[in-house]
């Protein structure tokens, strides 16, 4: 079910009144019914995957808290890793290791038949289920915290499954940690008026970023990306420049929503995003970006790899940007993106000691470091994520080829200057909103007006809503990973 849909608008409502109006022990059964409900509309026959990962971390789980032997620990622990990963690689990755494999095999003369016998049945591409890299990675960071000490097994198996598929956040996330959710689920929750309040705030902020904004800069960019060979320069530049805000606004929209929704039930989710295209580094920006994501690669991925003597932090480095890269989806675009990411936080690692002695010989000041480090930091951001949006590597570099060829100063392909300034206005307008109020204080516009200044701002909300909104319930862009 998407957030941005009618479907949802009567969902959520219904759904948080019967929650309140349950008893306590029954809203865990309530929620997994619920939660389970709003994967099926998209995919009824996908919900049987969701249950397999559940059961099996469940399993694991307690058999990994239950057992004194450390080997029977490490096995129970390598199965819940393997399964989670063998989904994952069946289920998303299978078909682009084969074609890979078989392109490999091309380039030597070799041909394989087999490739042309499964060209008809592509399980990637029908049976894709959304979310999947979400909620593997949420069941097996649970396992691994199990093994680890850090936490006890579950034995409710209804508090896990809801851990699992608890739906604000089940389709992208933020990614959540056992230590945080399952005690929340414990907990007995009252009706809080000031906290249904910051909730709804922030899912109505979420549906603004999503249908006002981030799907209109979609529809440039889509344009755009369609035909780089006769859009040329200026076009391609600004498509660019659009994706950097249309990715995150998109992104952000939806944790938004999630949180909102969460938070009108009592559940406090993390803040998965903090400023981050005010960052004035790669480093700093991956500090800020899809935070619950990169602190999981950082605990359960660089941290041990970084323990190994023969791994030096650089080497680290790269592997987890390649890892985090493929994680967004089955394209070497995505891995090739990665590997520019690492390859740019090494340099900014390497040369860090240079630069500011660099700038303490030359007299520069913080503010004129920390601008010329957003520049840099932008700029990359702008350009490597091309091979992100792009469809393949080929795609990546026709649409480079033609960035710098200018055959004309000619930028608007969508003929319409009121939306080409209407795009630049809401961009200006949401960042002017993160920078002031960062991205977890959004309800501070909202909740300390007076009465007449809170309606006026509803009405005003819904005005722009009615007038502006792309009303055409497009998917949200991480729903693809």
């Amino acid at each position: 079910m998407l957030f941005n849909s009618f479907e949802f608008l009567i969902f959520f409502p219904v759904v948080l009144i019967l929650y309140y109006v349950l008893p306590h022990r029954s809203r865990w059964l309530f929620l997994v019914l619920a939660s389970y409900y709003f994967y099926a509309v998209g995919e009824p026959y996908l919900i049987v995957l969701l249950m397999f990962s559940t059961l099996t971390d469940y399993y694991c789980g307690l058999k990994i808290g239950t057992t004194e032997n450390q080997r029977t620990k490490r096995i129970f622990l390598w199965t819940s890793i393997i399964i989670n990963i063998g989904i994952l690689v069946s289920f998303k990755y299978l078909f682009f290791l084969w074609d890979s494999f078989n392109g490999l095999l091309e380039q030597f003369g070799i041909q394989v038949e087999a490739a042309e016998k499964i060209q008809g049945y592509r399980i990637d591409q029908v049976l894709l289920p959304i979310g999947i890299s979400f909620y593997t990675f949420q069941t097996m960071s649970y396992t691994i915290d199990v093994y680890r000490g850090n936490i006890n097994p579950e034995k409710h198996f209804g508090r896990f499954a809801l851990f699992v598929a608890f739906f604000p956040q089940l389709v992208a996330g933020p990614i959540e940690r056992a230590s945080r959710m399952l005690p929340q689920f414990k907990k007995i929750v009252f009706p809080d008026v000031d906290q249904i309040k910051r909730g709804l705030i922030f899912m109505a902020w979420g549906f603004f970023m999503k249908i006002v904004v981030a799907d209109r800069l979609g529809m440039y960019v889509d344009v755009a990306y369609a035909d780089p060979e006769g859009n040329r320069g200026l076009p391609l530049i600004l498509a660019a420049f659009f994706f950097v805000f249309q990715i995150y606004f998109d992104f952000a929209a939806y944790t938004y929503i999630a949180i909102g929704a969460a938070k009108c039930m009592g559940i406090i989710l993390i803040n998965n995003f903090n400023r981050p295209l005010f960052a004035q580094s790669i480093s700093q920006f991956w500090q800020r970006w899809h935070i619950s994501l990169t602190h999981w690669i950082r605990d359960y991925l660089y941290r041990p790899l970084t323990r190994n003597a023969n791994i030096n932090r650089a080497l680290a480095v790269l592997i987890v940007f390649s890892v985090m890269g493929l994680w967004h989806g089955a394209n070497w675009t995505f891995v090739v993106w990665g590997i520019l990411n690492a390859m740019f936080l090494i340099v900014e690692m390497m040369t860090y000691t240079l630069r500011k002695r660099i700038f303490e010989f030359l007299g520069v000041g913080s503010r004129i470091r920390g601008l010329l480090g957003w520049g840099a930091a932008f700029s990359f951001m702008l350009l490597s994520l091309i091979f992100f949006r792009a469809p393949s590597i080929g795609y990546a570099v026709t649409y480079f080829q033609n960035l710098f060829i200018w055959p004309n100063l000619h930028f608007n392909i969508l003929n319409n200057y009121f939306e080409l300034i209407l795009s630049f206005v809401l961009i200006i307008g949401v960042q002017l909103v993160h920078y002031y109020k960062g991205n977890n204080r959004i309800y501070e516009l909202v909740e300390a007006k007076p009465v007449w200044a809170r309606w006026s701002i509803y009405f005003i909300y819904l005005i722009l809503i009615l007038l502006f909104g792309v009303n055409s319930q497009q998917r949200f862009i991480y729903f693809q990973f």
